[in-house]
């Protein structure tokens, strides 16, 4: 019997407007941690809601085993519910309370069933995603984003799921929140089936899964030996197309070279049956001879090269089509040690809270430095970054900004406007360049055809970033400074790599926040702050 947990077959899926997404699917996810990596758009999150159920196939057909937990990338969840009642076990509280309470009502007993541990398994669940500290009764438009998603993994793990469906769950999760899912995973024995661009995550899984083409291929190792597999094929793939190219480019010369030989022939031999006198009806037998001779010798070498172009389409066929942002930002140099931004005593408050501690917070960016800035959810990093852009005005201390363009990409990603195309809003944010290296800009950014045209409210999240990414960075004049909030949150994998060679290159000075160690390493970082509790220090290493 197959040790398959989730076994998908002949799979197809189209939208409403027929678009289709996949065709006749089949592939078997068996017992273990399993990551699944593909690029943006090729259909991951729509995947997993045919699994989970939530989307019906237009043919085909998918059997999970057990019990199945699934957490999406956005939670449908209303602000006003309880955490007791997002993990689902408000009804078995308010009859554990009832019998307490000396109400001895059978359906309290049907209601609670074997859960009279609920409590304390809730609790050790919460403690160990890193929300021991919250009540069951707190509402949900308390907490913030990372909590939330913590929340709904706990909801998930209660139910003590057979098969567990995550779709990017560390996206809003801070390092320390990233940390404590690990390990609540790595704990977990059951069949995980995971959507993330989060390579360390991807590093602590079984296998990953690949969706290509119309296909899932399944790699053995983690993600560090998927690239590896990767990049071992994508290698012998390349030698086998320019073998075949070369031997394509022999067979055609060989071709036009016998073609000449059996022309220079047939004209020799016309000369010498007219010098040696033959009878016409002898002399014509020998002409067509030759002509059959070289006919079929002629399409024997033109059979050679069409078998050979079918090996190079087959060798073409084996390469990846990988989606590549092709970045060369801009000439942005900034000499090494000029100040570009200086804050001194910045003081900010959300709320009732002040987000900077005793006499507010100081800050000097130089030219060209690389800073990332990291700190638990909350703590004001975000706010840090709309200071340093001027969009929000503190409420004391002093800043100065030196000459030049400060280029900000929140991580709301709210900077085009929704009702216009992509080319549109390149136009608004670059005015000057002309239409043809518009075109090219936006094509190595992977907006082609029709995809320049569309309104951004329509793209999807990797497409957005992408449209702000253009638009941000060759706005005019050419950013200084650069402050970018969770970059990497709705990039895909091939993406994330464009975008760290991309930065690896840029001369000004970039402000990130990123809870992304391997993304932060990658883009050569040299300075790190830390911004947690009101204080904003100096470290010199990772968040430990």
């Amino acid at each position: 019997m197959s040790d398959a947990l989730i076994v998908v077959s002949d799979l197809s899926f189209s939208w409403p407007d027929d678009t289709p997404v996949f065709e006749d699917l089949s592939f078997t996810v068996p017992a273990g941690h399993t990551g699944l990596v593909a690029p943006n758009g090729a259909g991951k999150s729509t995947l997993l809601r045919l699994i989970a159920g939530e989307l019906r196939p237009a043919s085909g057909s998918v059997v999970t085993q057990g019990v199945l937990g699934y957490l999406p990338q956005t939670l449908p969840l209303a602000g006003d519910l309880t955490v007791a009642e997002v993990l689902g076990i408000a009804p078995v509280i308010r009859a554990l309370d009832a019998i307490e309470s000396g109400d001895a009502s059978e359906e309290h007993f049907t209601t609670i069933g074997n859960d009279w541990d609920i409590e304390e398994r809730t609790r050790a669940q919460l403690d160990r995603l890193g929300l021991g500290d919250i009540p069951l009764s707190r509402r949900l438009h308390a907490l913030s984003g990372g909590e939330v998603v913590s929340l709904g993994l706990a909801a998930q793990l209660l139910r003590r799921p057979d098969v567990l469906l995550l779709d990017e769950p560390t996206n809003n999760l801070d390092l320390d929140a990233r940390r404590k899912l690990y390990g609540v995973l790595d704990d977990w024995n059951g069949c995980l089936l995971l959507v993330s661009h989060d390579r360390a995550l991807l590093d602590r899984m079984d296998r990953v899964a690949e969706q290509d083409r119309g296909e899932v291929r399944s790699y053995g190792g983690n993600f560090t030996a998927y690239e590896e597999a990767v990049r071992a094929a994508r290698e012998v793939a390349e030698k086998n197309v320019r073998n075949a190219e070369q031997e394509v480019k022999r067979e055609k010369r060989e071709l036009q070279q016998a073609r000449e030989r059996a022309a220079r022939r047939a004209s020799n031999a016309a000369r010498n049956l007219g010098d040696a006198g033959l009878p016409k009806i002898f002399a014509g037998t020998m002409k067509r001879r030759a002509q059959e001779s070289a006919g079929k010798s002629d399409e024997t070498r033109t059979a050679r090269v069409g078998e050979a172009k079918a090996r190079l389409d087959d060798a073409s066929r084996a390469l990846r089509d990988e989606q590549k942002i092709v970045l060369e930002l801009p000439a942005t140099n900034v000499p090494a040690g000029r100040t570009v931004f200086l804050g001194e005593g910045i003081r900010v408050r959300y709320g009732q809270r002040a987000l900077f501690a005793g006499e507010g917070a100081d800050l000097a960016i130089r030219g060209p430095e690389r800073i990332a800035l990291t700190g638990p959810n909350g703590a004001g990093k975000s706010t840090l970054l709309r200071v340093i852009n001027g969009e929000l005005a503190p409420e004391g201390g002093t800043i100065k900004r030196a000459n030049g363009r400060i280029a900000y990409l929140s991580q709301r990603l709210d900077l085009l406007d929704l009702g216009r195309t992509v080319a549109e809003n390149l136009v608004a944010f670059a005015p000057g360049m002309p239409e043809t290296k518009r075109m090219h800009l936006l094509a190595r950014f992977l907006f082609r055809g029709s995809r320049i045209h569309l309104p951004v409210g329509a793209l999807s999240g990797g497409e957005r970033l992408r449209a702000t990414l253009a638009c941000v960075l060759f706005a005019e004049p050419a950013p200084r400074l650069l402050l970018l909030d969770e970059p990497t949150n709705n990039l895909d994998l091939v993406s994330v790599s464009q975008l760290e060679g991309a930065l690896r290159s840029y001369e000004g000075a970039f402000v990130v926040v990123s809870h992304d160690e391997r993304f932060l390493a990658e883009i050569g970082v040299d300075r790190r702050l830390r911004l947690a509790e009101g204080r904003l220090l100096e470290t010199g290493a990772p968040d430990a």
